[in-house]
C-alpha cells in the first residue's frame, strides 16, 4: 500500500513536469513538491468524480493557480472525467486544462484561480454557506450540510493583504471547517523568500484565531494525514498545516526559483524520472495507481448515496424544510417584475435610501439573500431590518460584517455564491471599489451574478473630498466585461436595477447616490431596457436628444424645459444600464437614440470616456475629467458645471 501510494504521488509530478514542458509554458516547482499534499487531501476528501456537483461534497481551492498541473493531475487520477489527451492539451486554445483553473471548464474545479489569494478568500466564503446552510437546515441529527473545505497555497498568496483580510475574518468566525494548506517551499520568482517574508506565518494566523499544524516534510503522507485529523477534530478555529516542502522535488532544480515558473527542459526532465524511479512512457500512467484512487470515488459515490438517503428521510420527516432547501439549492425566484410593492415609495429619497426599501421588501420574497458591508453599512444603506446578524455566536443572522475587509469582501462573496444556496451581495463607497476590484474582475470571468452596492456615487458625496469623490469608476467598470453597472434616477430604477442584478447571469454594480433624487414621470419598468425614453419631444424626430444616467437625470429633464422656451424640441433618455441597452435589438436602440439625429448632449457627473459612443463627433459630453474638491455638493454640482444653463 506504501509503494501505491508513492507511485500514486510521482504520478501527480510526473504528469504535471510533462505537461509543462510539452506546453513549453507553466510552473512545475510547487506540483513537484506540494504533491503529496494534494494526493492527501484528495485521499481525506468526500467527493463523487461522476457527480462533481454532488450537495455535501468536500470543496477544494487551489489557491495557487499557477500551479495548476497539480489540480489536473489529480482530477485524472482520481476520476473527474479528463483524458490523457486533456493533459497533453495543457494550456493549448480551447483545453479544459487552461493555464489557470477556469471554473465552469475543467471537471472539478471550484472557482477560477491565478491572482494569488483569491482562492483563500473563496475558500472563506464556502466556509461561511457551509456554516450558514447547516445551522438554517440541520436538525436533529439530519445533518444534511456537514463538509469540510480546503485550500491550498504557497508563499505567494500568504503574502497578499486579501489572505490576511480573509484569514483575519474567518478567525473572527470561528469557521472550523476550515483547513488551509500553506505549501512552505521558500521560494518565489525572484528567489528566496528571505529577501522580504520573514514573518512567523504561524504565530500571525495564532493570533487571528486559527489553530496552526505543523509538518515538517511534504513527503511524510503519514504526517499530512495526522494534521487533517487534527484539523478536523478542532470545530472552533480554522486549521492552518503549514507544510515544508523543496520546489522542484526531484528534478535538479529542486530548492531553486529556476523551476518556479518555467519547465524543467528535456534533460532535466529525463533526470528527475531516473530520480523517482519511473519508467513508463511519457504520459502514461500504471494502472495500479487508477486503481488506487478509484477506490476513493467509490467512497464518495457510496457517501452520495448515503446522504440521498439521509436526505430523503429528512424530507419524510421536515417536508417544508426539505422543499425550502430545494428552493435555496436552485436559487429559485418569484416573479419579481410583477410585485407591485417593490415599486412604490413613500416620498423622496437618495438612491441609497431606495436602494435600501428595494433592499428590504426583496428581502420578503428572496430568503437566501444574505450580504453586507465593509463597516459601511449605516451609509450604504445596506442591511436587512428584519433579520439578524451574522456572527460566531449567531449564525442564523444574514447581514454579514465584513470588517474594513473590501478586498476580502469581494472575494468571500464570490465563494459564498460558487458554494451555493446563497445569492450574495456586498457594499462600500464607490471610490473604494478599486479596493475590491480583482475580485469583482473574477465574478466577470466566472459569470456570477454578485451585487456590487456602491453609494456615494459621485462629486456629491461632498465634503469629503477628492478622496472619497468616484470620477473614473463608472467608465472603468463599464469596460469590464460581463459587468453590469446600473445608476438609477429615481426609486423604480433603483427597483429595476436590483431585480436586474440578482435575476441576471453576471455581476452587477448599483451606483447610489448619497444626495436626495426626485421620483421622476415616466420612470418605471422600461428601465430593464437598460435606456429609454424618459420624457418625449412633441415632433416624432427630436432636435437634440439628452441622455443622462443617476442624479443628472433630474437635470436634463429641467434643461430640456428650459430648451422648449427657446423652440428647441428635446427628447430624454434615461439610460441606468448602458451594458442592457446594448443587448437590446437594433429597433429598439434605434427608436431611442435615432441615428438622424446627432445633436445630442450626454450628461453623467463621472469621466466622460463611454458616452462618446453615444454623442458621436457632432455631440458633447457634460462630464468631469479632473478630480474633485472639499465643498458642499451643491456648490460642486455648480462648480464642474452640471447645471441647466450648462445643459442648455
Amino acid at each position: 500500500m506504501e509503494d501505491v501510494k508513492q507511485l500514486t504521488v510521482n504520478a501527480i509530478r510526473v504528469l504535471s513536469a510533462e505537461a509543462i514542458q510539452k506546453a513549453k509554458s507553466g510552473h512545475p516547482g510547487m506540483p513537484l513538491g506540494a504533491a503529496p499534499i494534494g494526493y492527501s487531501i484528495f485521499t481525506n476528501m468526500v467527493f463523487n468524480p461522476k457527480d462533481t456537483a454532488f450537495d455535501n461534497r468536500d470543496r477544494f481551492v487551489l489557491s495557487a493557480g499557477h500551479a495548476s498541473m497539480l489540480d489536473y493531475s489529480l482530477y485524472y487520477l482520481f476520476g473527474f472525467g479528463l483524458k490523457k489527451e486533456d493533459i497533453m492539451n495543457f494550456r493549448q486554445l480551447g483545453a479544459k486544462t487552461a493555464g489557470h483553473p477556469e471554473y465552469g471548464v475543467c471537471p472539478g474545479v471550484e472557482t477560477s484561480t491565478g491572482p494569488l489569494g483569491q482562492g483563500v478568500a473563496n475558500a472563506v466564503g464556502m466556509a461561511i454557506a457551509e456554516n450558514y446552510l447547516a445551522n438554517k437546515f440541520n436538525k436533529d441529527g439530519f445533518n444534511i450540510v456537514d463538509h469540510y473545505t480546503y485550500a491550498l497555497c504557497g508563499d505567494g498568496c500568504m503574502q497578499e493583504g486579501i489572505e490576511n483580510e480573509a484569514a483575519s475574518l474567518a478567525g473572527s468566525l470561528k469557521l472550523g471547517k476550515l483547513i488551509l494548506f500553506y505549501d512552505d517551499n521558500d521560494i518565489t520568482i525572484e528567489g528566496n523568500t528571505d529577501i522580504t517574508f520573514t514573518e512567523d506565518v504561524g504565530r500571525r494566523h495564532e493570533a487571528l484565531g486559527w489553530q496552526v499544524i505543523k509538518v515538517k516534510d511534504a513527503n511524510d503522507i503519514g504526517a499530512l494525514n495526522r494534521a487533517i485529523k487534527k484539523a478536523k477534530a478542532e470545530t472552533e478555529k480554522p486549521s492552518l498545516i503549514i507544510v515544508k516542502s523543496e520546489i522542484g522535488y526531484g528534478s535538479p532544480l529542486q530548492g531553486s526559483a529556476s523551476c518556479h515558473g518555467a519547465p524543467l527542459g528535456e534533460e532535466n526532465l529525463a533526470i528527475l524520472k531516473k530520480n523517482l524511479g519511473w519508467t513508463a512512457e511519457p504520459f502514461d500512467v500504471p494502472e495500479e495507481v487508477f486503481k488506487h484512487c478509484k477506490k476513493f470515488g467509490n467512497k464518495g459515490k457510496k457517501a452520495e448515496k448515503a446522504w440521498k438517503a439521509l436526505f430523503a428521510a429528512y424530507a419524510e420527516k421536515y417536508p417544508e424544510l426539505a422543499k425550502e432547501y430545494e428552493t435555496w439549492k436552485a436559487r429559485k425566484l418569484p416573479d419579481l417584475a410583477n410585485i407591485d410593492e417593490l415599486w412604490s415609495f413613500e416620498k423622496d429619497d437618495a438612491s441609497r435610501g431606495y436602494g435600501a426599501t428595494v433592499l428590504n421588501k426583496l428581502a420578503n420574497y428572496v430568503p437566501f439573500l444574505i450580504g453586507g458591508s465593509a463597516d459601511l453599512a449605516p451609509a450604504n444603506k445596506s442591511n436587512i431590518k428584519a433579520r439578524g446578524s451574522y456572527s460566531a455566536t449567531d449564525k442564523s443572522g444574514s447581514n454579514m460584517h465584513f470588517g474594513i475587509r473590501e478586498h476580502a469582501m469581494a472575494a468571500i462573496c464570490n465563494g459564498i455564491y460558487l458554494h451555493g444556496g446563497l445569492l450574495p451581495y456586498c457594499a462600500t463607497f464607490a471610490v473604494f471599489s478599486d479596493y475590491m476590484k480583482n475580485a469583482m474582475r473574477m465574478s466577470a470571468i466566472m459569470e456570477l451574478p454578485i451585487t456590487y452596492i456602491l453609494t456615494h456615487d459621485s462629486i456629491g458625496v461632498g465634503e469629503d473630498g477628492p478622496t472619497h469623490q468616484p470620477i473614473e469608476h463608472l467608465a472603468g467598470l463599464r469596460t469590464m466585461p460581463n459587468m453590469r453597472v446600473y445608476r438609477p434616477a429615481d426609486g423604480r430604477e433603483t427597483t429595476a436595477a436590483w431585480i436586474s442584478a440578482i435575476t441576471g447571469k453576471n455581476p452587477a454594480c448599483l451606483f447610489l447616490s448619497r444626495q436626495t433624487l426626485p421620483m421622476l414621470d415616466g420612470s418605471g419598468k422600461d428601465a430593464f431596457k437598460g435606456g429609454y425614453v424618459l420624457a418625449d419631444s412633441a415632433k416624432k424626430t427630436p432636435d437634440v436628444i439628452l441622455i443622462a444616467t443617476g442624479s443628472e437625470v433630474n437635470l436634463a429633464v429641467k434643461a430640456k424645459a428650459e430648451l422648449i422656451k427657446d423652440g428647441i424640441d428635446a427628447r430624454v433618455v434615461s439610460m441606468p444600464c448602458i451594458e442592457d441597452f446594448e443587448s437590446q435589438s437594433a429597433k429598439y436602440k434605434e427608436s431611442v437614440l435615432p441615428k438622424s439625429v446627432r445633436a445630442r448632449v450626454a450628461v453623467e457627473a463621472g469621466a466622460t470616456a463611454t458616452w462618446y459612443k453615444y454623442v458621436g463627433l457632432d455631440g458633447k459630453v457634460v462630464g468631469i475629467d479632473t478630480f474633485g474638491a472639499s465643498a458642499p455638493a451643491g456648490k460642486l454640482f455648480e462648480k464642474y458645471g452640471f447645471t441647466v444653463d450648462k445643459v442648455v
